[in-house]
């Protein structure tokens, strides 16, 4: 009998594919044929579920962004229920800078993608929903703040929210190109700083 294949996880492994070759080589160098390589697969076997290179890089970026949002949304079913809500929001906001291996490979994906986009305009919807995904999410931990009377009297939600996710942003590019530079204990640093400031 021939074996079953699983759809989702066929595409799941093949997307795993192309982080693994994008953080090595950049995202010019997941073509088909080398991510088809990396998975251990045909290249017919990725041609069946991409029909090109700008197809299975949108994918990528998709999954980067669903496995980043599941964890998010997990810190924001404990920020509507706990009652320390500076240390849930820091909690949910070290989910975005590169701490870690895995953070810090999610973040060289994500700057690899959105400079791709810059050029490549079947790619700038995924990018922008990353951009604007970030910003959705502080506006919403701001509010949050703001109706439970955690958020300083000063605070204007839309300008905080551009400021914060300014500086998420540019802690992660710098922790990026300059990782000597911006070690995880001046990320956190410079994050818990900027809360001590907004909220209670």
């Amino acid at each position: 009998m021939p074996r079953v294949v699983d759809p989702v996880a066929r595409r799941q492994s093949i997307a795993e594919a192309v982080f693994r070759v994008v953080l090595r080589e950049g995202v010019e160098q997941a073509s088909l044929r080398n991510v088809a390589e990396e998975a251990g697969l045909a290249i017919g076997s990725v041609r069946h579920y991409f029909d090109s290179h700008d197809d299975l890089i949108v994918f990528a970026m998709d999954a980067l962004a669903e496995g980043i949002g599941t964890r998010l949304l997990a810190h924001l079913a404990e920020l509507s229920s706990s009652g320390d809500r500076r240390a849930v929001t820091e909690r949910m906001l070290c989910e975005v800078l590169p701490l870690d291996d895995r953070r810090r490979d999610e973040a060289v994906l994500w700057l690899a993608f959105a400079t791709a986009a810059r050029t490549r305009p079947m790619l700038a919807p995924q990018a922008e929903q990353l951009y604007d995904g970030l910003r959705s999410l502080v506006r919403r931990i701001l509010e949050g703040a703001r109706s439970s009377g955690r958020l300083a009297a000063f605070a204007d939600v839309p300008l905080e929210t551009q400021r914060l996710s300014a500086l998420l942003d540019g802690i992660t590019v710098d922790a990026v190109l300059h990782p000597d530079r911006m070690p995880p204990e001046l990320m956190l640093t410079l994050l818990r700083g900027h809360l001590d400031g907004l909220m209670a």
